[in-house]
């Protein structure tokens, strides 16, 4: 084979085997008609190792030769892009990053393995299409997750932010000039919004077993499980979640050194999450993460008294204890799991009879109880960790039962009050409008009355005190 490869013409046509061709022995190749023309050359990869490249199924070898020079002609970076496929891609790119944390790069795994690669791993990367891709995701649409239930709108959306990111990083090593998932149109995925268990909620979900995506405990119904799980060594990281809304992993990453009891306050360094059985310690989710969290004087109370018992173990366990400096740690001192946490909260609320939430739910209901205690939104941003206002205001603030009664109460007073105006407004015109009636009535009375001269003027004790009293207030008035 040359450097530029070779052109040659083969035939689809059965051999008589199940699956099998005759490709170049058929006899009949040397018709002109019959057979398609195809070449094969070698070019580098984008980690420089030499690979075989055939196209094929050109009806003319003017066309093969034509199309080989094509892809000769191009640079290295893009010959590169046409002689891997899809699926080799991300691997390739999967393998290469390093600057991604460990849940985001089994979030990546996970998706190239599930959908990108068994619906579009047999594409050349440089030659994939946005109709294609638009094909292959209407495809994914219809699978079904480990529930049996359709991929949500939120899966298809990461799924492309996830193949976005590959043909991004593709474009900035030259191997393709555009990014086909740019214009992937997918349905809309909207953020589940928080609702609150009220008793309505509770009594259908009895019945029904059907619940929200996110779901808050009410007041009450927060203090009853605060109450019951006091005895529980994981009291205070819950208490610490609850009311002032730490992540899993900044809760579990908690260190003494980063809390000062007496100041009240809780600093947010690090976070620890999971990537299959290996525990991770890092920075925390984002930049606005890292924050310093105000405690109140109940919550200090809690966390002396859950430091207390933390001596208590490591005086039990001797040489047996492990020295991490956690604030939450195993009974011998070691790290604790994240999912430990999670399973040891979803048994509380279990014993106590409680209707089913996420150990996150407990952030959101923190976003609600700060905000109907009057905390304005900046002030919960901040308290939370994000870094825009519009995802605090529109995810995590949830409205609850006391606090829409206030306002409802307020708003009836609002038109209430109106009313009254309105009601006095309206009798005081009627008032006045009685009154110039009756005066217009009055004097069309008094117009009526005949004229009565003097001899015809009335006589009689009557007319003698009406004269007297006229007479009196005319020198009044005088």
């Amino acid at each position: 084979m040359t450097n530029n490869g070779v052109v040659f013409k083969y035939c689809t046509c059965s051999d008589g085997r199940p699956g099998r061709r005759r490709n170049r022995t058929c006899p009949r190749l040397s018709h002109r008609a019959h057979g398609r023309w195809q070449f094969d050359c070698r070019m580098p990869d984008p980690t420089g190792r030499s690979r075989q490249v055939r196209r094929g199924g050109f009806l003319t070898k003017t066309a093969a030769c034509r199309a080989r020079d094509d892809l000769l002609a191009q640079t290295p970076e893009l010959r590169a892009g046409t002689s891997w496929t899809l699926q080799n891609w991300l691997h390739h790119w999967i393998s290469t990053r390093t600057s991604i944390r460990p849940t985001t790069r089994r979030s990546y795994e996970s998706h190239i393995q599930l959908y990108l690669a068994p619906v579009l791993g047999h594409h050349r990367l440089g030659q994939v299409t946005a109709r294609q891709l638009t094909a292959a995701f209407a495809e994914l649409a219809q699978h079904t997750n480990r529930y049996g239930q359709p991929l949500a709108g939120t899966t298809l959306h990461r799924v492309r932010a996830t193949l976005r990111a590959a043909f991004n990083f593709a474009i900035r090593e030259g191997l393709v000039t555009d990014n086909p998932a740019r214009r992937i149109e997918l349905p809309p995925a909207r953020r589940p919004h928080a609702v609150v268990w009220t008793d309505a909620r509770v009594q259908h979900w009895h019945r029904t077993q059907e619940r929200d995506a996110v779901s808050v405990w009410t007041v009450d119904q927060l203090a009853v499980f605060l109450q019951r799980a006091q005895r529980d060594r994981l009291h205070a990281l819950f208490h610490l979640v609850a009311l002032r809304g730490l992540r899993r992993g900044e809760a579990v990453g908690l260190r003494w050194c980063d809390v000062d009891l007496d100041a009240r306050q809780v600093m947010i360094t690090q976070s620890t999450t999971e990537s299959g059985s290996e525990i991770v310690t890092g920075p925390p989710k984002s930049a606005a993460s890292r924050r310093t969290v105000a405690i109140d004087k109940h919550t200090v109370a809690v966390l002396r008294a859950h430091a207390e018992r933390q001596r208590f173990e490591r005086r039990a366990a001797g040489l047996g204890w492990t020295d991490t400096g956690y604030v939450f740690t195993r009974i011998d001192g070691r790290q604790l799991r994240p999912s430990t946490v999670t399973y040891r909260f979803r048994k509380l609320w279990k014993d106590v009879g409680l209707p089913p939430v996420r150990l996150h739910d407990l952030r959101h209901g923190a976003a609600s109880l700060a905000h109907c205690a009057g905390a304005d939104l900046k002030t919960i941003q901040d308290q939370l960790g994000h870094a825009s206002i519009v995802l605090t205001a529109d995810t995590y603030t949830s409205v609850l039962p006391p606090a829409q009664h206030d306002a409802a109460a307020a708003t009836a007073v609002l038109v209430l009050d109106a009313a009254r105006r309105l009601r006095g407004d309206v009798k005081t015109a009627n008032r006045r409008r009685r009154a110039r009636t009756n005066a217009r009535n009055r004097r069309l009375r008094e117009s009526e009355k005949p004229q009565v001269t003097g001899s015809q003027q009335p006589t009689g004790p009557r007319a003698t005190r009406r004269k007297k009293r006229a007479t009196s207030e005319h020198a009044l008035s005088a």
